[in-house]
This record gives structure tokens, sequence and C-alpha cells, in this order.
């Protein structure tokens, strides 16, 4: 693993449990203890203090760190103690369901997640707002972004095959899809984007270069618009290289947003055990600035502790 958070060592869920009781019980909740715990725990650590917690005070713990914290450093705290696909269901539910549906949101999320990991989404999804996630695509999304989120929602993308004969073939229907634009050849552009496997597409992208001497994000670019060219961009950006796009939609989220907290949030949290540290490497590279140092920059208080934490780093990162 390329994480941030890893399984705290010596771990003791009751002792857990019982400070962050005291924590919240206090007159004055105690958040310091609350970060040093939840975020130097794995996430199943968090849901083994849960039991203890539930244990030991007949008390649901998520329902405690919500009545006792507020704005930012509440969706934190919370976000933290979910499984990673219920947290996921979470967010696709708030996206979807939300005063505005938030497009970008979905984006992150089914462009970047495995067949299994969507798999999971799902069934998370039903038990928790009883619910199918495709209907909910269905009814709150439309036109060719609504196909291509609906199609990666079945979780069938071809996995660890490549024939290298089609691969041309492919590119070949590409490319006249950034051409021509028509809704048969955006069916095609999806359908080839969403369920071909990871190595198939790495040989269609060197293809497409091939053919049109152009890259493929470029291509789509120019010749789409809107959230349907993001997703597709997404997707793409997704099977070159995962850290890279998360580097580069928390970089988004903080400078051009004006530090859209909710992104932040949600990549930090579902990519901390996963390849954080490689998300940071690319930031860096890319930005020339630690994430580190950007998220110190933007946020405050309890709730810049709680990010920091999740991103972990050395002074020098600052």
């Amino acid at each position: 693993t390329q994480g941030t958070i890893l399984p705290a060592p010596n771990f003791n869920p009751i002792m857990d449990a019982q400070l962050l009781g005291g924590a919240l019980q206090g007159i004055s909740c105690e958040k310091d203890v609350l970060i040093e715990i939840l975020t130097q725990r794995c996430n199943s650590q968090r849901l083994m203090i849960a039991e203890a917690y539930r244990d030991m005070y007949g008390r649901d713990l998520i329902t405690d760190l919500k009545e006792n914290l507020s704005h930012h450093f509440k969706e934190v705290m919370v976000g933290l103690m979910y499984p990673p696909a219920s947290y996921d269901a979470h967010e696709l539910w708030h996206a979807l369901k939300g005063v505005d549906t938030e497009e970008k949101c979905l984006i992150d999320i089914l462009a970047s997640r495995s067949n299994m990991e969507i798999f999971q989404i799902k069934e998370a999804y039903l038990m928790q707002y009883n619910t199918d996630l495709q209907q909910d695509i269905d009814s709150e999304t439309s036109g060719h972004f609504r196909d291509t989120l609906m199609n990666l929602a079945q979780g069938t993308r071809m996995e660890g095959y490549a024939d290298p004969s089609t691969a041309a073939q492919d590119a070949m229907i590409l490319w006249e899809a950034c051409q021509q634009k028509t809704g048969e050849h955006k069916n095609m552009l999806q359908m080839i984007l969403c369920n071909r496997s990871h190595q198939q597409l790495w040989m269609v992208f060197q293809e497409f270069q091939n053919i049109s001497g152009q890259d493929i994000v470029d291509a789509i670019n120019e010749c789409y618009d809107g959230y349907f060219q993001e997703l597709l961009v997404a997707i793409v950006l997704c099977i070159r290289d995962k850290p890279s796009y998360f580097a580069y939609r928390l970089y988004n989220a903080i400078h051009d947003f004006g530090f859209h907290n909710k992104t932040v949030i949600r990549i930090l949290i579902a990519r901390s055990e996963i390849d954080l540290m490689n998300i940071r490497q690319r930031y860096k590279e890319r930005y020339g600035k630690s994430l580190f140092h950007d998220i110190k920059h933007f946020a405050s208080g309890h709730y810049e502790s709680a990010l920091l934490a999740i991103c972990a780093g050395d002074t020098e990162d600052y």
C-alpha cells in the first residue's frame, strides 16, 4: 500500500473507545484527542473502536461525533468512520440528491473505482438508502454524461485482457468519434473507454497517437465540452496514472474554487489507505509546492490539523 494511514501497532480498541468517550463527554469536546486517535488508526481499526464504543456506552460513535462537532471538522471525523464502500455510497448519494447535482463528485468516484469497488459501492448504496444507484444516476443526470456514468456503474470493465490486433481498430473508432461527434459516435467512444481493460486502453491510446498525431486527452478536450468531456478525460487520466489524476483534482479544489472543502476531504479520506503517498509525490512534482503546504495555507484550526494528519508529511513539506 502507498497510503498515509497504516494499521496502528499495539492497537487496543477498548482503550481508544474509552479515550474517545472521555473526549466527547467532557464539558468541552477534546478535539485533539479525536484527531490523534481517528487519523492514526486504519479503517478496520476505527470500525472496531466504534464497536467497543457501542458496547461501552450503549451509543453510536458516529451519532456522538455529529452531535458534538460542527462544520468541516465534523465532516472529516465522521467521514473517517465509514467503511470505504459506504463512504463512497454516502458521497454519491449526497452528490445526486443534494440541492444541485455535484457532477464532479460523480466523476471522481465512478471514473476511478475498480469493478469490485463499484460492486461494493452499489451494495452499500442499496443498504444505506434503500434505492438503486443506477436508478438514481438515471433520474438525476442526462444525455451522454448519464449514459457514460451508467456504463461505469455497471462495473463490467474487462480485466487483464489485451488484444493488440483490435487496438488500432478501437483507436480508429475513437478518432472518428472525435471528428464526427454524432450520438452514435459518442456512444462508441464511451463504450470503448468504459469497457475495455486498462491494458487494452494503454495500447489504444498509443495507436490513437499514431493515427491522429494527437494525444487522446487533447482530442477529447477539443471535440467535446461540459461534464461529458470532463468524465471522458477523467477515465483516460485514471487509466494512465490515478495518483496524478487525484493530485490534479486536489490542486484544482484548493486553488480554483477558493478551497473546495468537500472535494479535498473526500479525496484525502478515500485515498488515505490506498495511494495518498503517491498523490502527495505527484502533487509536489507537478505543482512545486507540497500538498501539506497548500492545505496549511488554506485551512485552519482543528480542521487543518485533521487534514494534515491524514495527509501526513514532514516539516520540510511546509
